[in-house]
């Protein structure tokens, strides 16, 4: 039998990461280049993309846009080919969270999440997707979230997102699993990201929201590294379509 640690090295591939400059995205980009991969960060600021390759070192490239922009898309697919060819792992971790009441929310701020949760992910795959299909092989991983299944206070434009992410994957891998692409998502449960702030910021929410998951604790940056490495590597070759949920069992109580 062959050293099933090879199956999760991602040595000669290029992986594209979304939302790079912080949180998840940032930890996926540091995962992934310490399993062997080049990895093309992208994110708005410019200034913690550029620290993140530092941290990183030469197998790291960067790309400051906006993935939601839509008018930019092809300038933005030539961007993140550029430095290593085409990439053959593209992980969606940028995403927004207005946290407003559903009466409060306008079509402006509804459309932004939308645009950069839910429409972002397909359309910059759907311009990356013909390269992968050109080599036979792709990994897509979407951002998934607690509220792809759950209702939560003041989050129904990005729980909307969230559960359109849901069967986007799903979608997603229908279309191009035939061709050697999965598509999977990890779903999050209570991270400290930026996004995440207000909850722990707040030590009683955050124990609250601990004392609602299995294990009895909020996710730690690292815990995203193995799920991630798996769907992104050949040890997930049978597994497409799906939503992983890595939140301390959150969702199974």
């Amino acid at each position: 039998m062959a050293d099933p640690r090879a199956l999760f090295d991602l040595s000669g591939k290029t992986a594209c990461v979304t939302g790079a400059s912080s949180g998840l995205g940032r930890r996926a980009a540091v995962a992934l280049a310490a399993a062997g991969a080049n990895v093309v960060a992208v994110a708005r600021r410019a200034g913690a993309l550029k620290s993140l390759c530092a941290e990183i070192g030469p197998a790291a490239a960067h790309v400051a846009a906006d993935v939601a922009d839509r008018g930019r898309l092809n300038a933005l697919r030539d961007a993140v080919t550029a430095p290593f060819g085409a990439p053959e792992i593209l992980v969606h971790a940028a995403g927004v969270n207005t946290r407003q009441a559903a009466d409060d929310v306008t079509i402006a701020e509804w459309d932004q999440t939308l645009a950069l949760n839910l429409s972002a992910p397909f359309f910059l795959s759907q311009a990356l997707v013909p390269a992968m299909k050109d080599r036979g092989w792709g990994r897509i991983v979407n951002f998934a979230s607690l509220q792809t299944t759950r209702a939560f206070p003041g989050g129904i434009a990005y729980g909307a997102s969230k559960a359109g992410i849901g069967q986007l994957t799903r979608a997603m891998a229908e279309a191009w699993s035939p061709h050697g692409i999965t598509a999977n998502a990890i779903g999050p449960g209570f991270f400290p990201t930026e996004l995440t702030q207000a909850v722990f910021s707040d030590d009683a929410r955050a124990a609250r929201n601990a004392a609602q998951t299995c294990i009895g604790r909020n996710g730690r940056l690292e815990d995203i590294d193995g799920p991630l490495l798996f769907l992104c590597s050949e040890a997930s070759a049978y597994v497409t379509g799906q939503v992983l949920m890595v939140d301390g069992g959150f969702t199974a109580k």
